[in-house]
């Protein structure tokens, strides 16, 4: 059963799939029976063979049966492909068949999409091609791209699920999000949506409408979340540029387990109007939305087309600060930069290969004559008891309300286990208070920033903080058990990019000589850290990227950004993997 289509363009949905008694088990296979019937109507886009579900890396079946034109194409990255486009190299006709084939192949591999819509997406880059063609101007600076957008942002006409069994078929989107609505102004082709977890509050990608999205990489892993659909995609090139959002990591946890950049601005930059999910109206600890992308300068070119729309002129809440893409290019970025490495965060020691990479970064960055200092990491416990108070500042009863015909999925369930308080909702007076504690928090991680000019040399105070993303690599599915990497910095607000360093390969894996860069603490400290130092075993990681990330300062997205550009240069110039020489294949001007 497939949907109807009206006038105007939105999809209407079967009367017979809104029966509030429904048993969650059919809502699910209607969903997915739907999202068949629209990747059967290409049959010459599916796999040609099935693939054995033990076969454990896919990652290069994604491309497999497509024309040498069309590889060409999918291994550009963004920037490239709207070069290309402009200058009519390509049509938008054909990358856009391109993009949905590859994203028809990576659905069966992964599980990655929900809602599929080629059609449109063939008929507006049709449309873009008669406009290049008859008036020789493109119509904004993504004319042609491509765009994935992760389930929860709405596209007008498309169900918006969210995960949740209980919005599945009642949640059509009558307008698009704000971001969408600059993505479509700006030229872009919007042909499928991407799969979140169940709560959204997940760092995998389960739930019980459409199911597990895997890790192409080694599919007994997981891709990470909630932004899992984006970063399977995007790795497999089935999208070149990915839309997702992030509030404990959802953004640059899957970037970094599938070898991607990804972005997360501050709150107020980057537009956030229009998403479905629960909490809405919660502002104690806010959202971002944000980029996933196979190259460092397309995380600019989708900052830049956002800012120069002036959003803030239709989403009050941001702020007006206009890009600045002369910073991001290198102005006022001082030659000799000092960087502070994060190695350990006092609660659980990252796996060796992600302290390897830490120490393969700091050392290129000496190498390219910058000075690096460790970072003295401050409460990242408290801030971890923090947070978690704030997302469920209702004691999770909406969490609740929404799954009574819609069981927990196991990274769920393990969420739902960290909600304080008992399980009770938090008093007004109660909220003041928490608030207080986290302005007061932001103020001391502030002051212990500043403090750091008396142990440089540079005459100033850290530049940005390189860190892991996570404790561990992509781990196995349902064992996600520490946020504290990446939720630390939304707490605190500052804008963290993820970048690529290296490629796990358990066949040639050797423990890494960290002597006089850092000693990893002896046994564990906590339960935490006793059951993540019991996952390591380098087969059990193994074929997965391994990513960092680099933070700056609250509102300092251009610098960030900006600083992003050094790192990875000194990385391409010193560090030779095959991570970073799978993006580097990418065919760029």
């Amino acid at each position: 059963m497939g949907f109807t289509t009206s006038d105007d363009g939105r999809r209407d949905v079967p009367s017979s799939c809104v029966i509030e008694d429904t048993p969650w088990q059919k809502i699910r296979d209607r969903k997915i029976a739907d999202r068949e019937v629209l990747l059967n109507a290409r049959p010459q886009w599916r796999l040609k063979e099935p693939v054995p579900q033990s076969a454990a890396d896919v990652s290069q079946l994604s491309v497999s049966q497509l024309t040498e034109r069309e590889k060409e194409i999918v291994h550009c990255d963004a920037t490239s492909l709207v070069e290309r486009l402009a200058s009519r190299r390509y049509t938008a006709v054909e990358v856009t068949r391109a993009f949905c084939h590859v994203a028809t192949i990576s659905q069966a591999l992964t599980n990655c999409l929900t809602e599929v819509f080629f059609d449109e997406a063939i008929t507006r880059a049709t449309d873009l091609d008669r406009h290049l063609e008859e008036t020789g101007e493109v119509v904004g600076p993504l004319h042609g791209l491509p765009v994935s957008i992760k389930d929860h942002i709405y596209v007008k006409g498309c169900d918006t699920s969210t995960g949740y069994i209980a919005w599945a078929f009642k949640s059509v989107a009558e307008r698009d999000a704000v971001a969408v609505q600059i993505l479509r102004k700006a030229g872009a082709v919007l042909y499928v949506k991407t799969a979140n977890p169940q709560t959204l509050l997940s760092l995998e990608t389960n739930n019980n409408v459409f199911g597990r999205t895997v890790n192409p990489f080694n599919r007994a892993l997981t891709p990470g979340g909630s932004s899992g659909g984006e970063s399977a995609l995007i790795a497999l090139h089935g999208s070149p540029l990915g839309v997702g959002t992030d509030i404990g990591g959802s953004i640059r946890i899957p970037a970094a387990y599938m070898g991607l950049f990804g972005f997360k601005a501050s709150v107020g930059r980057i537009p956030h109007a229009g998403l479905r999910g629960p909490h809405d109206g919660m502002e104690a600890i806010i959202g971002v939305l944000g980029p996933l992308a196979r190259s460092a300068r397309d995380l600019s070119l989708f900052c830049r087309t956002m800012l120069e729309s002036e959003p803030w002129l239709i989403e009050p809440p941001l702020l007006e600060i206009p890009w600045k893409q002369n910073i991001v290019d290198g102005e006022g970025i001082p030659e000799r930069l000092c960087f502070a490495i994060l190695w350990d965060d006092g609660v659980v020691t990252p796996h060796p290969p992600i302290l390897d990479a830490l120490q393969k970064t700091k050392r290129a960055l000496l190498a390219a004559g910058h000075e690096v200092i460790d970072w003295i990491p401050v409460a990242h416990q408290a801030a971890w008891d923090l947070i978690v108070k704030l997302y469920f500042l209702d004691g999770g009863e909406e969490y609740r309300e929404l799954q009574v015909n819609d069981p927990m999925v196991p990274q769920t369930e393990w969420i739902m286990s960290q909600a304080p308080n008992d399980g009770k909702p938090y008093s007004v007076r109660e909220t003041f208070k928490l608030n207080q504690e986290r302005e007061a928090f932001r103020c001391k991680v502030s002051t212990l920033w500043n403090e750091t000019m008396s142990r440089t040399t540079t005459g100033r105070f850290v530049d940005a903080i390189i860190s892991p993303v996570a404790a561990t690599l992509a781990p196995p599915h349902d064992t996600t058990r520490w946020w504290g990497y990446t939720s630390y910095w939304n707490l605190v607000d500052y804008p963290a990019a993820v970048f690529p360093v290296a490629h796990h390969d358990a066949r040639t894996y050797s423990p890494p000589h960290l002597s006089g860069d850092f000693v990893p603490h002896g046994s564990p400290r906590n339960d935490v850290e006793e059951f993540i130092s019991s996952q390591w075993n380098p087969e059990t990681y193994h074929n997965v990227p391994v990513n960092l990330q680099i933070i700056g300062r609250r509102l300092n997205e251009e610098r960030v950004l900006g600083m992003l550009n050094v790192v990875d240069k000194a990385l391409g110039d010193r560090v030779h993997t095959s991570a970073r020489s799978r993006l580097n294949g990418q065919v760029k001007e």
